[in-house]
């Protein structure tokens, strides 16, 4: 097994980096396997967009803060570990977005797709799921839809539920919605089309994010998923990542 090991930069990381580098020899990315990755969840979303449709895996070990993406980090044994490693293939989701002004976005999302408002008002959206509208209106600060490998995230801080990986679904949930204000979201099969439309874009502007990715001034939102760029995540034994989703629900 051929292995590269990449960092975030951060000085945990680059110590990690240094550290491993004397124990194990390491190839060039582009020769690996299996790619080392040290940091953070923000670090090992990075490295998602940066080595999907691959064949490499990623291993990621914790050299950042919250790590629920990532394994414990140790520098004993490392190739044994990543040989009996569980696999996660992971698949994201596309967000084509049309702003005001006619131009048209692409981009991917591994946690979540999220509108948000722009302005001191509230957004005015109609959701439609496969060509038909669903909402014709909510009065929100924004709507998200997350994967289950992103229901963890800025998806459960918004009080949307968490997600077992084998389930396929979407999570579709509102950002601090006003009206209708009791309206907690919904679970949508994963082969759907969702189309977010903003009611009032000259008005109330919003904004629209793929992950990292952030375009202004949009008009209307498609999301799908996409089945062209999945991700293999590698995660040790007994601390799979739907072991991490399902034990995430029981924490307070």
């Amino acid at each position: 097994m051929k292995l590269a090991c990449i960092h975030s930069g951060s000085p945990e990381a680059s110590q990690a980096f240094g550290a491993l580098g004397q124990i194990y020899s390491f190839v060039h990315e582009n020769d690996a396997d299996v790619i080392v990755a040290l940091g953070g969840d923000g670090f090992m979303l990075e490295c998602f967009h940066r080595f999907n449709n691959q064949k490499t895996r990623l291993y990621g070990m914790n050299r950042g803060t919250i790590g629920f993406l990532l394994n414990k980090y140790d520098e004993s044994n490392l190739v044994e570990r990543i040989d009996s490693a569980q696999e996660e293939i992971l698949y994201p989701l596309e967000m084509k977005a049309f702003t005001n002004s006619g131009e048209i976005y692409t981009a991917h999302a591994y946690n979540e797709v999220s509108l948000i408002r722009l302005s001191r008002q509230s957004a005015n959206l109609q959701i439609k799921i496969n060509k038909v509208s669903r909402m014709d209106m909510i009065i929100c600060d924004g709507v998200l839809v997350a994967t289950p490998a992103g229901s963890t995230a800025y998806n459960f801080s918004a009080h949307g539920p968490i997600i077992p990986i084998g389930s396929k679904v979407l999570a579709l949930t509102p950002i601090s919605p006003f009206r209708p204000r009791r309206w907690r979201g919904a679970l949508l099969p994963k082969e759907v089309m969702i189309e977010i439309i903003n009611l009032d874009s000259e008005k109330r502007p919003i904004g629209a994010a793929a992950d990292s990715y952030e375009i202004k001034d949009v008009h209307r939102v498609l999301i799908s998923e996409k089945k062209e760029c999945p991700v293999r995540i590698l995660f040790d034994q007994g601390h799979s990542l739907e072991e991490r989703i399902i034990r995430e629900q029981f924490r307070g």
